[in-house]
C-alpha cells in the first residue's frame, strides 16, 4: 500500500508518519509538505533514512504537481493533514486559508478522483478536521458527530468549507472518504505559536504570558500521541462516509491550564513556586473569540476501541520534559536557523 500523508513534516502529521512509518513496513509512506513557517524536518530526523519513507517538499495548492504526483506514485490513501490552522493568523490573513484549507484540498480530492478513476477498492481519502467548526459551546453540552455547523472564525470556516467539499465529492462521485473533527493538540513538536509550547518558551525566558479575555475561555485537550493512534485506527478501520469527533475527556479553563503550567515548570526549572505566575499578563480578546469547546468522543471510542491513553497531567509534564530537553529544536524554530537544513539538504 502507498499512503499519501500531507502537512507531514508538521506537529500532528509527524507523529502520524513516525507511526506507520515504525508500525507499518509493507506500506510505502509519502510525506509531502510545503515547509513553510511550522513544517520542520527535524520533527522527522530519526526515521527520514527509513526504507519505506519519502519525502517530496509541495504545496497542495498546486493543481498540476499534484496530478504529476499522483500518476508517478498511484496513491491507495491519502491522510490529509496540511493546512493553515492558527485562528490568530486567518484573522489577519483570511486569504491564506481559503486558499491551502479550501482549494489545496479540493485539489487533492480531484486527483483522487482522476486517479482512482471509479476503482474505489481498498481506497480512502482521509480528512482530518477540527471541532471549531462546530462554533461555540455555553457553559453545558458537547459537540457530537451530528452538531450543526457554526463556524466563527475564518480558520474554522474555511475547515468547515473543506468538509462539505469531502462529503461532496462522496456524495456525487462516491468517492470512499473518513472525517475526523479533532479538539486541541499538545505535545512535543509543536510550534511554538501554540498555547502551550509559547508558554513554555516564555517562561523559560522569564517573558510575559499573554491570557486572552479574562482567561475562562475552554477548551478540550489531546495529547498528540493520542490523536496518532486514533487516525491510524480511524484509516484502516473506520467506515466509509462517516465522521469521528476525537477528544481528550479533558476540559480545561485558560487560566487553569495556565496555572498548572506554570506550577509544573516551576517544579522542572527549580524555581520558587509561584514565580511563573507572576509572568501571567491579560490581554485584549482576540475577535470572535469561542467560549467552549467540548467534544463527545463516544462514537470512537465505542465502534473503534480508542480512548486516551494518559491524564492531561501526565501528558503536560511529558510535554514539558520533552521542550526543556530539546532546547535545540526549540531555539531552532524560533530563531528561524532551521530553515537552512530545508535548503541544504532539500533545494528542490
Amino acid at each position: 500500500m502507498t499512503v499519501l500523508i500531507t502537512g507531514g513534516a508538521g506537529f500532528i502529521g509527524s507523529h502520524v508518519i513516525r507511526l506507520f512509518v515504525e508500525k507499518y513496513l509493507d506500506y510505502e509512506i509519502i510525506n509531502l509538505d510545503n515547509l513553510t513557517y511550522a513544517g520542520n524536518l527535524e520533527n522527522l530526523r530519526d526515521i527520514e533514512a527509513r526504507p519505506n519513507y519519502t519525502f517530496i517538499k509541495g504545496d497542495v495548492n498546486d493543481a498540476l504537481f499534484i496530478d504529476k504526483l499522483f500518476q508517478r506514485y498511484k496513491f491507495d490513501g491519502v491522510i490529509h493533514l496540511a493546512a493553515e490552522s492558527h485562528v490568530d493568523r486567518s484573522i489577519k490573513d483570511p486569504l491564506a486559508f481559503v486558499k491551502t484549507n479550501v482549494i489545496g484540498t479540493i485539489n487533492l480530492l480531484n486527483a483522487c478522483k482522476n486517479s482512482w478513476n471509479d476503482d474505489f477498492e481498498n481506497k480512502r481519502f482521509y480528512h482530518i478536521s477540527t471541532d471549531e467548526v462546530y462554533g461555540t459551546l455555553g457553559q453545558t453540552g458537547l459537540f457530537s458527530e451530528t452538531t450543526p455547523y457554526d463556524p466563527n472564525s475564518p480558520y474554522s470556516a474555511s475547515k468547515a468549507s473543506s468538509d462539505h467539499f469531502v462529503r461532496a465529492y462522496g456524495e456525487t462521485y462516491n468517492l470512499p472518504y473518513v472525517i475526523t473533527n479533532c479538539s486541541n493538540n499538545y505535545g512535543e513538536n509543536q510550534f511554538p505559536e501554540k498555547l502551550i509550547p509559547l508558554f513554555i518558551n516564555n517562561i523559560i525566558h522569564n517573558k510575559p504570558l499573554p491570557v486572552y479575555g479574562d482567561g475562562n475561555y475552554t477548551r478540550d485537550w489531546l495529547y498528540v500521541q493520542d490523536h496518532a493512534v486514533a487516525i491510524d485506527l480511524v484509516y484502516h478501520k473506520g467506515v466509509n462516509a462517516e465522521t469521528y469527533n476525537i477528544g481528550g475527556f479533558n476540559e480545561w479553563k485558560n487560566i487553569d491550564l495556565v496555572k498548572l503550567l506554570c506550577k509544573q515548570m516551576d517544579t522542572k526549572l527549580f524555581r520558587k513556586e509561584g514565580s511563573s505566575e507572576d509572568l501571567i499578563t491579560y490581554v485584549k480578546d482576540r475577535p470572535g473569540h469561542d467560549l467552549r469547546y467540548a467534544i463527545d468522543a463516544s462514537k470512537i471510542k465505542d465502534k473503534l476501541g480508542w480512548e486516551p491513553s494518559v491524564t492531561f497531567e501526565e501528558g503536560l509534564e511529558k510535554t514539558i520534559e520533552w521542550y526543556l530537553d530539546n532546547k535545540v529544536w526549540l531555539n531552532n524554530v524560533t530563531s528561524g536557523q532551521y530553515q537552512s537544513y530545508y535548503e541544504n539538504h532539500y533545494n528542490n
